[in-house]
């Protein structure tokens, strides 16, 4: 290749990255201003997968005040990944919502981030939880309780404590996009095994999550674009850009949001021979 084609290669790439990366952008702000609060919702829990400098990240802040209560308490999970000191005021701020879901929600982030405020919340929840009146703590306990006992809750405790997932700086882990699919009640055993090989790094396992991509089940397609986007691969954003025109929301978005994590990771330098 001649240093003319080449530098024209670079120039062609370059512009080829910016168009996908405006697009996904785009994607993702109309979206958190869409007056569906479900698509609010798909929007913030896709963002667990971009890149934490992501523009549309900016915006978790003063969306707090979003009139839905899935949409917050979807913000409060995107907020606990930023681990930035705005983000942690965020979280103070939610500590003061009057839904208790938010609150509670808050406070169990907080706690993960080691942030004392979130020990003092938890603890005024426990000594709440003493007295003999059976309200809205005392469901969330028993149904805190239950929930330990499935595999989807134990699979993204893990995932919250880091356990199989190699942190990278400015990348979060995509545990809100985790959680929003597990608890569909129409995801599919394939889609939670696509969830559950995103730390497998088999050529075997990869060539499964991108055959996925295609699958006629939105939630294993919604998957298998999650685990890809997790593995931190910048070559794997070819095979994740088609779906950004899928015709499923959750699957749209994530992509969006994958995409952008990917362009956001360096390629691997070449070694010297």
């Amino acid at each position: 290749m001649t240093r003319a084609c080449f530098i024209l290669s670079l120039t062609l790439a370059a512009t080829t990255w910016a168009a996908t990366e405006e697009q996904c952008n785009q994607m993702l702000e109309q979206a958190l201003q869409d007056k569906n609060p479900d698509t609010r919702k798909q929007a913030v829990v896709s963002l667990s997968l971009a890149a934490t400098r992501t523009p549309a990240f900016g915006r978790l802040e003063g969306m707090l005040a979003d009139k839905d209560v899935e949409v917050r308490l979807a913000i409060v999970a995107g907020l606990a990944e930023l681990k930035t000191p705005s983000a942690r005021a965020a979280l103070h701020k939610a500590l003061e919502d009057d839904v208790p879901e938010v609150s509670f929600a808050a406070a169990k982030a907080l706690w993960l981030l080691k942030d004392p405020a979130g020990e003092e919340a938890l603890l005024a929840v426990l000594q709440q939880e003493s007295k003999s009146s059976s309200g809205y703590l005392t469901k969330q306990k028993r149904n805190a309780q239950r929930m330990l006992h499935t595999p989807n809750t134990l699979f993204l405790f893990a995932a919250r404590t880091g356990l199989g997932f190699a942190p990278v700086p400015g990348l979060g882990q995509g545990v809100a996009s985790m959680e929003a699919l597990l608890s569909d009640p129409s995801i599919s055993g394939r889609a939670t095994a696509a969830l559950l090989l995103g730390t497998d790094k088999s050529a075997a396992t990869l060539a499964a999550l991108r055959d996925a991509l295609s699958d006629k089940n939105w939630t294993v397609r919604a998957a298998a674009v999650h685990s890809l986007a997790a593995r931190n691969d910048p070559a794997l954003e070819k095979d994740i850009e088609p779906l950004l025109d899928d015709k499923k929301e959750g699957v749209r978005l994530r992509a969006a949001a994958g995409c952008l994590r990917l362009l956001s990771v360096p390629a691997p330098k070449k070694k010297k021979r």
